[in-house]
């Protein structure tokens, strides 16, 4: 039996071919995905490792003592500690260590890098061990600075050239005097590092005379752990915390591998995605080899074998397949690792140096994967031929399925449709965060149920398609009928291609919904024609907003000024707002009470009320970062967004009360309305100043669109693996559909029917089985579309349903492009039949 089934896969060995591609595509993306994370985790982790080799101890504040208490005072590390530090025995040398956000823009004045990779530093003294100069001398004084070699190269600096930056106020431009190596993961990943002088750095930063870290090195023959203990006894208890550099950079490690786990996870989802639709094409692959050998089988069993040796021959032969995809796969896979690899670099995502990685875990999956889907999609037909009696198979009488069968069948994909449709309707009633295990689990029991039902349903659909077909003429209608001959056959197509399109549908529904949300929440929340902030987040200085209240062509504006407070024991933020200006530059929907802002009175979003059960006129004691409390009085309760919600309070009110005020945001009204015009006026007053934003309403939503696209592209751009499985199934499928019918295609020929006749029918049917599997698939991911956008209307008031009419007839016509190019070597078979020879065949 093992010779039997070896030599059935060389007989066949064209028909297998596309069983081996679409095995082999789904183990290259699972194995590439693991190459590719796996080699981008140990470049990044051996980076961190280098970055911490001139650290054996880090000296950090405590903050255990303030976690409790947000308005307290941090601990700060000053230079006597910084001395006490290199003092202690087993210190051979110590570092103070500056840093924060520090923009750097290009020759054009843009900001280079993404606004949280941007930072500054400290170089320390006439040689940093940790940044090594390949140009230039270390910076001294406020107008000097030294630049990563990276950024030196993708913005075009060199030694002497002029920069412009900003940290938390005006432009500086201070002279490039040095450019150094660094193993900084932010610079790694495309950011950029500037460094000062230890005093100038302490200056910018707001930190004069303190470090916000102190690097220790051991000296020889002391470990870390040693030093690190010497330096516990020496330091003062409950002021600093001490870690060792080898525990810093595992601790780096297990963060980036963590970060990359979560990619790693997205990416083999839709590797699964892509086997899944794969291990359709490879059971209906060896459904029909089955069928258009089961005389054979019959003979086997005629002469004596059982039951088990004709299974256990199906399954040698899906064996042999999967494990050559398997390998083909896994080496295919290595290649996809490196060029995405590559591709990082091509699109300016800087990635270290570091060896391609080729782990014994991606080797062990890439062929369990391969193997075991095989076999397991293999099982069910091989043990479905094993036990047809070899009579009955001779005489062909098991062909059609029973009608027990087609109602058991029938009656469980309506059994898993109607409970996955209960499940996903019961979802969208309950919260984002509540609901979304229940849709999933509805969503999968509803795939599952229409691709059992899909035999069932391609009739009538198919049949929808029967006028049209008859315009082709006696070629339309033999397409017709071969395409719901076998119902089975054509769910099995037509599912793979479903399932893609259902995924991509579902994406660009929630994708353009969401826009349309966040647009209408913008224009509804907002009326100031600007708002401005820092572009990593950060605070802006209050000179920003008197900057901006002075321009020409302003009217009103107001900055939004986050500070901590206690109320009833509990950490609570306020926002600091222009009261008689903010009901000017919002447009918020007030439920109760009046949007009234000033003295004593405040406006609280309706979320913040409900928990705290405030109504317009209830009172409540704030305590403030100095100490003083006040008695405030809810004027009214507003409907809150994600742009616009809190404790709103005067600044006349909560400014005294800060010791370093700093606003978040600033919103602009101006008298002639958003334009280019005004806004590069704004921006000019400013300063040019690259750390800062300046945005229209427009711009906000075009950031947020920017974001949900590239999403999209993404999940676009790894689906359409799966898109190219279901294609090669379309492909496998006619191919030996075609050669199945090879008698009938010859006696159609002897009758009248042309060579362009024969190659019309075979598009035509291809065509209708794409058509089918793109209906439903786009039917399905409109339904989930729908239903994942009322779980997301719980969080997202502005919520709106926005169906992609021209996307979803792309999407239509692309699947019928699937079929016209599917068809195209099974109808040039089909046609170069010999009708004689044809004939003859059994």
């Amino acid at each position: 039996m093992f010779r039997t089934a070896l030599r059935n896969v060389l007989a066949h060995k064209a028909r297998l071919l596309m069983t081996v591609l679409a095995v082999m595509l789904g183990v290259a993306f699972v194995s590439g995905t693991l190459v590719f994370t796996n080699t981008i985790s140990d470049a990044y982790q051996n980076s961190s490792a280098k970055g911490f080799d001139q650290v054996d101890v880090a000296v950090r504040p405590d903050y255990q003592e303030s976690k409790g208490n947000k308005v307290g005072k941090t601990p700060e590390l000053t230079h006597a500690l910084l001395d006490k530090s290199a003092k202690t025995p087993g210190a051979a040398s110590a570092i103070g260590v500056v840093s924060g956000f520090t923009a750097l823009a290009d020759k054009d004045g843009k900001l280079i890098g993404g606004g949280f990779q941007s930072q500054g530093g400290n170089y320390w003294g006439a040689e940093d061990p940790r940044y090594p100069l390949v140009e230039g001398t270390a910076p001294k004084g406020a107008r000097q600075v030294a630049i990563d070699s990276a950024t030196a190269k993708r913005a075009g600096y060199e030694v002497g050239d002029k920069i412009r930056m900003s940290i938390d106020g005006p432009v500086l431009s201070p002279t490039v005097t040095g450019i150094f190596t660094t193993d900084d993961g932010n610079v790694a990943a495309g950011g950029s590092l500037a460094l000062f002088d230890t005093a100038t750095a302490q200056k910018l930063f707001g930190k004069t005379g303190t470090y916000d870290e102190i690097d220790v090195q051991a000296a020889p023959g002391t470990s870390q752990t040693a030093l690190r203990a010497a330096l516990d006894k020496t330091l003062p208890e409950k002021l600093v915390e001490t870690t060792t550099g080898k525990q810093l950079a595992d601790d780096q490690a297990e963060l980036i591998s963590s970060q990359m786990g979560s990619f790693r996870q997205m990416l083999l989802v839709f590797a699964g995605i892509a086997l899944f639709v794969g291990t359709f094409i490879i059971a209906n692959t060896f459904t029909m080899l089955v069928a258009q050998r089961t005389k054979e089988l019959a003979l086997l069993r005629a002469v004596g074998a059982s039951r088990r040796q004709v299974t256990r021959s199906v399954l040698v032969e899906a064996f042999v397949v999967g494990t050559v995809a398997g390998v083909t796969g896994l080496i295919a896979g290595i290649g996809i690792g490196a060029g995405m690899r590559s591709l990082m670099g091509a699109l300016d995502a800087t990635v270290p140096d570091g060896p391609l990685v080729v782990s014994g875990g991606t080797i062990a999956t890439a062929l369990a994967v391969g193997i075991l889907i095989t076999m397991l999609a293999a099982w069910l037909p091989g043990r479905r031929a094993a036990k047809i009696p070899p009579v009955a198979a001779m005489s062909s009488v098991h062909a059609q399925a029973t009608t027990k069968s087609l109602v058991l069948r029938n009656t469980l994909g309506a059994l898993f449709s109607g409970v996955g449709v209960a499940v996903v309707l019961w979802a969208t009633t309950l919260n984002s965060s509540d609901g979304q295990a229940p849709m999933g689990i509805g969503a999968v029991l509803l795939i599952i149920g229409v691709f059992i039902l899909t035999p069932l349903l391609s009739r009538p659909l198919i049949a929808a398609a029967a006028p049209v077909l008859r315009v082709f003429g006696t070629a339309g209608k033999l397409a017709r009928q071969n395409s719901v001959r076998n119902p089975r056959r054509t769910a099995a197509t037509a599912s793979a291609l479903m399932i893609g399109l259902t995924l991509i549908t579902g994406m660009t529904v929630m994708a353009g919904s969401l826009q349309k949300s966040i647009d209408k929440m913008a224009s509804a929340a907002i009326r100031a024609d600007y708002v401005v902030s820092m572009a990593n987040g950060n605070e802006l200085s209050p000179d920003v907003d008197r900057k901006l209240d002075a321009t020409d062509g302003v009217t009103i504006t107001s900055p939004l000024r986050n500070a901590p407070s206690r109320i009833d024991g509990e950490t609570e933020y306020l926002t600091g707002v222009t009261g008689a200006a903010i009901g000017e530059l919002t447009d918020l929907k007030v439920d109760s009470g009046s949007f009234k802002v000033g003295g004593d009175q405040v406006v609280v979003d309706s979320d913040t009320a409900k928990s705290r059960d405030w109504t317009a006129g209830s009172t409540f004691t704030a305590h403030f970062e100095d100490g003083r409390a006040q008695r405030l009085t809810v004027s009214g309760v507003y409907e809150g967004n994600e742009l616009i919600r809190g404790i709103m309070v005067d600044n006349k009110t909560l400014t005294p009360h800060l010791s370093d005020p700093a606003d978040m945001q600033v919103l602009v009204k101006t008298a002639d309305g958003a334009s280019d015009a005004t806004k590069d006026r704004l921006v000019k007053a400013l300063g040019t100043n690259p750390a800062i934003k300046v945005q229209s309403k427009q711009d906000l939503s075009d950031d947020i669109a920017q974001m949900f696209t590239l999403i999209l592209n993404m999940v676009y751009g790894l689906l359409a693996m799966a898109v190219l499985v279901a294609v090669l199934g379309v492909i496998n499928t006619l191919a030996m559909s075609v050669f199945e019918r090879s008698q009938e295609i010859g006696m159609l020929r002897a009758i009248g029917l042309d060579r362009k006749g024969v190659k019309r029918m075979v598009r035509l049917e291809s065509l209708v089985i794409s058509l089918f599997g793109g209906v439903l698939g786009i039917g399905l991911g409109v339904f989930f579309g729908w239903a994942a956008g009322e779980l997301l209307g719980t969080k997202m008031a502005t919520y709106e349903l926005v169906l992609p009419w021209g996307r979803m007839a792309l999407f239509l016509l692309g699947a019928a492009v699937v079929g016209v190019l599917a068809a195209l070597w099974p109808a040039r078979r089909a046609a170069k039949l010999n009708m004689l020879s044809a004939i003859k065949a059994e």
